[in-house]
């Protein structure tokens, strides 16, 4: 176990579940319908920032009911295990975003009134996909801003590990900056860094960010120093998009 320099107090792991139907990609208008973090914070960090263990200090977890296409597909459902009855009893996603903001308060990360942070917190995802793609995709369905507290400081776990595994094979370190044919999944992951195999079950948002939480809590017991690495643009647009809110439906594959 080595202390590094952390400079981040907090971190807020997160991987959406989101709509789907066979043969449809990210550039699809893929409409969350899990949103699970953990939230880990160091138990070691001294008054220098050196600190070397995080641990899991609370849970949010809520099912998001879609708009534009309420009625899982099979495809969907057999992937993430997710029922149409828990989407149908499920809150709005604004609505989840208010009651995930109060968590945040709950846990002293953002002032009650003005959503400012008041610690540096940081997003932890499973590659770029969950804030970049899913959640500016997301607000604009529901037709809202994206939240201050959701703009900026996303490290990609993915990236981490892989760099992490070319730097111990000794590969020239600008390789792990390079396009890959194929990234390690959570799965691969976990045993690249030693760690037991996944618990629970593959697809299932708190399952999947429980994974990837132990992942960020092993590369932070080997002294990696845990920083944003990735970006979003809240103002992204795909070609379905057209007023605020509206999808076009012209640009979408007409699965039902």
């Amino acid at each position: 176990m080595s202390k590094t320099h952390q400079p981040y107090d907090a971190f807020l792991v997160l991987d959406v579940e989101a709509t789907c139907f066979q043969g449809t990609d990210f550039h699809w208008p893929n409409e969350i319908i899990e949103w699970p973090v953990c939230l880990v914070r160091w138990t070691d960090k001294d008054k220098n920032g050196m600190a070397s263990t995080l641990q899991i200090v609370d849970e949010f977890r809520s099912f998001v009911k879609p708009t534009w296409r309420p009625t899982l597909s099979p495809f969907c459902t057999d992937l993430t295990g997710i029922t149409q009855e828990q989407v149908d009893d499920a809150p709005y996603f604004p609505e989840v975003m208010n009651r995930f903001s109060a968590f945040l308060v709950k846990n002293g990360l953002i002032h009650p009134a003005t959503g400012e942070r008041l610690v540096r917190f940081c997003w932890c995802t499973d590659g770029p996909f969950d804030v970049r793609d899913f959640v500016v995709k997301q607000c604009f369905i529901s037709n809202i801003a994206m939240p201050h507290w959701l703009r900026g400081d996303i490290l990609d776990v993915r990236k981490v590990v892989s760099g992490w595994a070319d730097a111990m094979q000794g590969l020239p370190t600008k390789k792990a900056t390079l396009p890959r044919r194929i990234t390690p999944n959570i799965t691969v992951q976990l045993r690249t860094l030693g760690l037991a195999p996944f618990e629970g079950r593959q697809h299932s948002g708190i399952d999947d960010t429980r994974n990837i939480t132990r992942i960020v809590v092993e590369l932070a017991r080997r002294g990696i120093q845990l920083q944003p690495n990735t970006y979003i643009r809240p103002g992204r647009r795909w070609a379905w998009m057209g007023k605020s809110g509206e999808i076009l439906e012209e640009y979408c594959l007409t699965h039902y």
